[in-house]
């Protein structure tokens, strides 16, 4: 671990501000410590209100420079970076399972995201579109062409700790914008080794250099500063449900715009024609994989009545045979929650669902041997209904639910009546079942598959979903325009000035 440390930048204790160099932070010690073994693994230094105007005003006087960089300049930076990145994938990857506790093969794919975000980036820097229209006035010509919109806010949660950011800050970047990045306090080394990686590319070029910045802190101090700034047009946020609405109230009363990606409760309808290996795969990796911390964790599964017997001991297993333990260690498949208060929500939500009438047929308990510290849980099965209180929740911990269905109509009532509505799934063999999902009537959600799991999207589409999940999209597609700001344009090249809609007013 010393190792990685040294070549990421990593220190003892770390500065929590960086606009182009880092300051010399002035708010309290922030320990930052390892759910592998609940060992101190660093300390941060984290920002005061004072350390975050500085970042402010300095994110705000280079993006003045930075706009006017061509896109495809822009873009040659990202490039950059992306390579960097990739000679640090290993040390990276390292860190985001130190930190946070995901397998070392996640956390490599996380690195490998934002890198395959940086070539996607770099390509998005050369098609920045703008459209033309027909005008109805003789001898005029209208398009619209896209402007960068500003300093952009980023609050990324701990359960990715980087990937999150790049799909934000490279697609901001070529567009023109500036950005202030708020990390999760629970993980906050991962941002720090990000910002010294980007810090080398930007030396080297004559570009300005607080453009990535960074500001580590509090939700109630540097977060309320960051959500209220003026100077801040756009807040892109990841996070639960209830910080979404506390973001999107105060952006609200500035007129600020945002980007949520909030909670998720994401459903697999699993039909009787279902090939089940297909489905027994998909649903180990979504409901088990980041051991249940992820926005698109498959938390429910509504399973035809004809197969929910056999289904459930299949499940029943698998479940009993996925390798529990230190994350970077090979053939392991979960590691710990990320602290020991995930872990008092996981035993919490299971105390609700017995009173409530959920059936727990696998799990439940915190693990105590081969593991190296407290925040181990076994992956848990409950049968249940919809209706519950508790199945209408989302239980940021490996707990999934199965519940019972007859046909495709219910399947899809249930799966649609829950408060979020990020990522869906169906599992069939008929061409009438998946489309009855993925019409207008069917999934309500931002993504909706079919025979692949609810987990595990792809950069090239736009991420998101409804709802309380919050109505943002980020990553790719056309997502980039969230970040710029519109203008439409109409050219009089002729020697009359003729009015829209026929209105005359002759003098």
């Amino acid at each position: 671990m010393k190792e990685i440390f040294r070549k990421l930048g990593i220190e003892e204790i770390n500065s929590g501000a960086y606009c182009g160099e880092w300051l010399d932070t002035s708010g309290e010690i922030i320990e930052v410590f390892s759910p592998i073994d609940d060992s101190l693994i660093a300390k941060v230094k984290s920002a005061s209100v004072e350390d975050y105007e500085i970042v402010s005003k300095k994110a705000q006087e280079d993006f003045k420079i930075w706009k006017m960089i061509p896109a495809p300049k822009r873009g040659e930076i990202i490039r950059q970076i992306g390579l960097e990145l990739r000679k640090y994938k290993d040390e990276l990857g390292s860190l985001v399972t130190i930190e946070m506790g995901k397998i070392r093969t996640e956390g490599l794919g996380e690195v490998q995201e934002m890198i395959d975000m940086a070539d996607f980036s770099v390509g998005l820097s050369r098609q920045l579109y703008g459209k033309t229209m027909m005008s109805e006035r003789p001898n005029h010509r209208m398009y619209e062409q896209w402007h960068p919109l500003g300093v952009i806010g980023i609050i990324s949660a701990f359960n990715f700790p980087v990937a999150v950011w790049a799909w934000n800050a490279f697609i901001a970047g070529v567009c023109g914008d500036t950005m202030i990045w708020k990390p999760s306090s629970s993980t906050p080394l991962t941002s720090i080794a990000i910002t010294n990686i980007v810090h080398k590319v930007l030396e080297k070029n004559d570009v300005p250099k607080a453009i990535f910045n960074l500001i580590i802190g509090r939700g109630s101090t540097i977060g309320e500063r960051l959500i209220n700034d003026k100077a801040i047009p756009l807040i892109s946020a990841t996070g639960s449900c209830s910080m979404g609405k506390r973001v999107h109230q105060a952006a609200a009363k500035r007129y600020g715009q945002v980007i949520l990606e909030l909670g998720g409760n994401n459903g697999i309808i699993v039909m009787e024609d279902a090939n089940l290996e297909l489905t027994l795969k998909a649903v180990l990796f979504g409901a088990v994989g980041t051991a249940g911390q992820r926005c698109t964790t498959t938390r429910r599964i509504l399973l035809h009545e004809k197969i929910f017997d056999m289904f459930a001991d299949k499940l029943k297993k698998a479940y009993s045979s996925i390798p529990i333990g230190d994350p970077l260690e090979d053939g392991i498949l979960m590691g710990p929650l990320v602290d020991y208060s995930a872990v008092k929500e996981y035993l919490n939500a299971l105390e609700i669902i017995k009173k409530q009438g959920g059936e727990i047929i696998y799990g439940s308990k915190v693990l105590k041997e081969n593991v190296l510290g407290k925040c181990y849980v076994e992956p848990t099965i409950v049968i249940a209904k919809n209706d519950m209180p508790i199945v209408q929740e989302e239980t940021f911990a490996p707990i999934l639910y199965l519940i019972k269905i007859k046909d495709i109509d219910e399947a899809i009532d249930f799966h649609n009546n829950v408060p979020q509505g990020l990522s869906s799934a169906i599992f069939t063999n008929n061409l009438q079942y998946s489309e009855q999902f993925l019409c207008h009537a069917g999934s309500d959600c931002g993504i909706a598959n079919v025979n692949i799991g609810t987990s595990g999207a792809e950069i090239g589409g736009a991420f998101g979903g409804e709802k309380e999940t919050g109505g943002g999209r980020e990553a790719g597609s056309d997502a980039w325009k969230a970040y710029m700001r519109r203008q439409t344009n109409t050219i009089n090249w002729g020697k009359e000035i003729p009015l829209a809609q026929g209105v005359k007013f002759d003098v």
